[in-house]
């Protein structure tokens, strides 16, 4: 570490949130639910993004009583688009247990807060200091780089032993009289003024204390190694539609997608789909369709994820039949509506294709 932590730092980065700080409803409590709330819905997720599925959540289940008891089907339709389902998942399963083991009142401690199932050291440290007061300081992408610009630190932040670097500073710097607006003033300083790129260093009120801009090195810090390249994953889905219904199944877990709903899946190592083996193993599976049953794919669909690259094709197949229960039951398929579909809970690249085919139509 090349600069020296100093209480300046806390007071300009105060003075400078007052200023500027953006209009945002979760500032506006000191509600732990809603705070909790917020913190899991903009985690890997933009402001503007999460925004209206904090809104449509809190109107929705207002009380973490209310999250607790909806089912999880819902949960899911409600977080559908925003990815990462599993934060989705656990965000239920935490409700349920605070309800059931803390009485519905929400832990008041970091190191209790810790104990709930999706809460890591970032999110509880958020709750402890915004609704408690407590002088725990939060460490997220934003503050990792401000510390490392304004201070020189070259540790490599995707390194889980840096991690102990950056928050001995970031304690050494948190105010224990406003431990609550320092933690909002420096992710909310590393969100609009300190930026990944071009960040506005000429109008910077710490622009004569920060080491990467004396250095110019504003570009290289901070420091993290590049991550592994996403998996391409080629899906081939069988869309079978029988008297205006069409059947799908529900995701299970050990994969992406888990809890969420989509059609037969047939996954290959190429995108080209092999039609003598997938005809073979529907037959084998009790469905007898025939090549010329198959609807070409109109469009190739792709959805990246953080670790995966979906490409997907779906093949639509009107059945003059209805499948057989031991075959639903084999495939793990159920036949649904219209009305029914708009319901579940579904990846987004399903939705895409359901609303390109109009299915959410009754067409």
């Amino acid at each position: 570490m090349e600069n020296k932590p100093s209480p300046l730092f806390a007071q300009i980065i105060i003075e400078w949130y007052q200023r500027h700080k953006r209009a945002l409803p979760w500032r506006d409590t000191t509600d732990p639910y809603l705070i909790w709330l917020s913190e899991v819905i903009l985690q890997q997720t933009r402001v503007a993004q999460g925004l209206p599925y904090f809104q449509r959540f809190a109107e929705t289940y207002p009380t973490v009583q209310h999250l607790a008891t909806a089912p999880q089907d819902e949960v899911l339709r409600l977080w559908q688009g925003l990815g990462y389902y599993s934060r989705a998942r656990n965000m239920h399963h935490t409700a349920q247990q605070i309800v059931q083991e803390y009485g519905g009142e929400f832990p008041d401690r970091y190191e209790e807060l810790l104990k709930l199932r999706g809460v890591g050291c970032y999110t509880a440290a958020a709750i402890a200091s915004f609704a408690f007061r407590e002088k725990v300081a939060v460490l997220d992408g934003n503050v990792f780089r401000v510390l490392a610009r304004v201070f020189g630190l070259s540790d490599d932040i995707a390194a889980p032993a840096s991690r102990k670097v950056f928050q001995q500073l970031a304690n050494e710097l948190i105010p224990a009289d406003a431990p609550d607006i320092f933690n909002q003033a420096i992710m909310e300083f590393g969100a609009i003024q300190c930026t990944p790129v071009m960040p506005d260093c000429l109008f910077c009120p710490l622009q004569q204390s920060c080491f990467a801009f004396m250095h110019g090195m504003v570009q290289e810090l901070p420091v993290k190694s590049k991550a592994k390249a996403a998996r391409p994953r080629f899906f081939h889905y069988i869309v079978f539609v029988h008297e205006g219904e069409y059947y799908m199944r529900k995701r299970l877990g050990g994969d992406i997608w888990e809890g969420l709903y989509d059609f037969y899946l047939h996954e290959s190592d190429s995108k080209v789909l092999d039609t003598v083996t997938l005809l073979k193993e529907l037959n084998g599976a009790g469905i007898p369709v025939r090549e010329t049953h198959l609807l070409p794919p109109r469009k190739e669909y792709k959805h990246v994820l953080s670790h995966q690259k979906i490409t997907a094709r779906f093949y639509l197949i009107q059945l003059d039949f209805r499948l057989k229960e031991e075959v639903l039951q084999e495939a793990r398929l159920a036949p649904y509506s219209s009305e029914k579909i708009e319901a579940l809970p579904k990846p987004i690249l399903i939705d895409s294709y359901l609303k390109d085919e109009k299915i959410l139509l009754n067409l």
